[in-house]
């Protein structure tokens, strides 16, 4: 995979509840501390090397942002480190809270 894909947050929640794809959330600190989707692990500068560690660059990736713009450089990023495949959540999280997707708040 040269490019990352798109996924809605419908798609995002069903590839998460198949176990099939692991999301990263890149929003700020504050941001995740204040709310965050139920499966999400925080990526940020400080644990990129755990969580490339930690998972298969076979397994799918979903990559969410504050409304979907951020998380698209951040998945090329992703594809570039050699994960294979590779999706930005349109929307976001404000998509994932609007449409009553799992949250834990803080």
């Amino acid at each position: 995979m040269d490019q990352f894909k798109h996924i809605d947050v419908k798609g995002a929640q069903a590839l998460i509840e198949q176990n099939e794809a692991r999301l990263v959330d890149i929003r700020d600190p504050q941001s995740f501390a204040v709310a965050h989707s139920e499966t999400a692990y925080h990526l940020t500068n400080d644990t990129m090397v755990s969580f490339m560690d930690e998972v298969e660059f076979e397994q799918p990736i979903l990559v969410m942002c504050y409304h979907g713009i951020s998380s698209q450089g951040a998945a090329q990023y992703l594809v570039n480190q050699g994960f294979e495949e590779v999706y930005s959540v349109d929307g976001g999280f404000e998509a994932s809270y609007r449409a009553e997707l799992p949250v834990i708040a803080g």
